[in-house]
């Protein structure tokens, strides 16, 4: 399967994207003082909450890295012109 040059730069555009946006979240989910991630803002005591998100987080960052891996991919092919 060939990608054009324009869907090769939207997928890695798109990897990009789900670094910087997914990082960000776990960053703030782990500072979370309101309660809703740890138990009294302690961070010995996880809730279900901070799990179900911190799956969320790593599912798609991983699937962003692997779509930006494609992108990247098909930017370094060689095209016949």
């Amino acid at each position: 399967m060939k990608l054009s040059r324009r869907a090769s730069w939207f997928l890695a555009a798109f990897g990009v994207w789900s670094l910087i946006i997914w990082t960000t979240f776990v960053k703030n989910l782990w500072k979370d003082s309101g309660g809703q991630a740890f138990v009294g803002g302690d961070h010995s005591q996880p809730t279900a909450f901070f799990w179900i998100h911190l799956l969320l987080a790593v599912t798609s960052l991983l699937l962003g890295l692997v779509i930006g891996g494609i992108g990247v991919r098909g930017l370094r092919a060689p095209r016949e012109d």
